[in-house]
């Protein structure tokens, strides 16, 4: 594994992070605050060309490789103090985007990835379910054949981007005693009749990326709008999270250098009893803390990066990292609220933002037990 970069990826990285830090930030407080969505930064990051990083150029994409577009979502996560539009994007980019493109016809290709990539239409993923979080398999959302196409019923749960999606990839069971292998996916539109989607719901953190509900009430769809074959969902939705597993959490390595730089400078500008904070062992010890994780899951995202890359299955390894960085997120958050004392506290200072933010990835795309369970299973646990 090499992961030096050239001088040409650096400057692409750091071009990312002065653009988001120059477009990005501006009213964050108070759009946390008010948990509000900004649509013109979605759309300037679409201009930018992150929606399309990975995605073949005919679509409108750029299609880099995937260890130069996690080093670039890396940048954004540096720039950006956003991290709830971070989670958006990288939720569209991972959970709608790739599975069209990876196992949609050419025709649904052709009529969504443009738009999406663009910024002109927005996605959701529907998997999770009021009863069935972690147990995503056991879903409620059912489906039968008509004349035609399908007929869906069900709800769907936590799904971001739901209150303004324009489509959304919907999961639905055939039959609950087949499990998995009864899962299908469907492309579904907003307007399609029986298809409505809840208002935003107030959440702890990632508040500027609306989440909601999908509802399905005999929402009829067409048969071209049928993703990959009948019974072939569960393994779209494998596949999904095996990446945004691993390329959802590049924007939170950027975070947390961020933050570990925001640390360091503090430390050495803080005086306390006639020299810098940085000089007591319990600051610096805390801020060496925090360098480790930052270089141990930079060294795990990589590694999936390139096994994605060589064409290699990374199931274990997307988990580990996920698993560590999601924690590793959570515990320099901490210390450097600690670190910063009761400035850290304050809103104002944007630091308590990172923990409230940090809890999410926790929970979202398989919670950090559902992890270990996964790597519990893989060494024969």
């Amino acid at each position: 594994m090499d992961f030096s970069w050239s001088d040409e990826q650096l400057a692409f990285k750091r071009s990312v992070a002065e653009f988001a830090q120059k477009e990005l930030n501006h009213g964050l407080v108070e759009r946390d605050r008010m948990g509000e969505f900004s649509r013109e930064n979605w759309q300037k990051c679409a201009d930018f060309g992150i929606l399309g990083l990975a995605f073949p150029e005919e679509y409108g994409g750029s299609e880099l490789d995937i260890l130069t577009t996690m080093l670039t979502m890396e940048g954004l996560g540096y720039g950006s103090r956003d991290n709830g539009l971070s989670f958006a994007l990288n939720a569209q980019m991972w959970s709608v985007q790739h599975p069209i493109l990876t196992v949609g016809t050419e025709e649904q290709k052709r009529k969504y990835l443009p738009g999406l990539i663009s910024g002109e239409i927005i996605g959701a993923h529907g998997m999770t379910e009021p009863d069935s979080g972690s147990d995503a398999y056991s879903l409620r959302t059912r489906y039968e054949k008509v004349e035609g196409g399908y007929c869906l019923n069900g709800t769907k749960m936590f799904v971001t981007s739901a209150p303004i999606c324009d489509i959304a990839v919907v999961f639905a069971t055939k039959d609950a005693k087949l499990g998995m292998w009864g899962i299908t996916a469907f492309i579904v539109e907003r307007g399609t009749p029986g298809f409505s989607v809840s208002r935003d719901i107030e959440k702890m953190g990632l508040r500027t990326s609306p989440m909601g509900e999908l509802v399905l009430e005999d929402c009829f769809i067409p048969e071209e709008n049928l993703l990959g074959r009948e019974g072939g969902g569960a393994k779209i939705f494998a596949h999904s999270m095996e990446w945004e597993r691993s390329c959802i959490l590049g924007s939170h390595l950027g975070a947390m250098e961020f933050q570990l730089e925001k640390c360091i400078q503090y430390a050495r500008d803080r005086k306390q009893g006639g020299q810098s904070i940085g000089k007591y062992q319990s600051i610096s010890n805390r801020i060496a803390d925090m360098k480790v994780r930052l270089e141990t899951a930079r060294n795990l995202l990589y590694k999936v990066a390139w096994l994605k890359s060589q064409k290699k299955t990374a199931t274990m390894e997307a988990a580990m990292a996920k698993l560590y960085l999601s924690e590793a997120y959570v515990a320099s958050s901490m210390d450097a609220i600690r670190i910063l004392g009761g400035y850290g506290y304050m809103t104002e200072f944007e630091i308590e933002r990172d923990l409230r933010d940090a809890m999410g990835g926790t929970i979202y795309s398989g919670t950090s037990d559902i992890q270990r369970n996964i790597i519990s299973r893989l060494l024969g646990l």
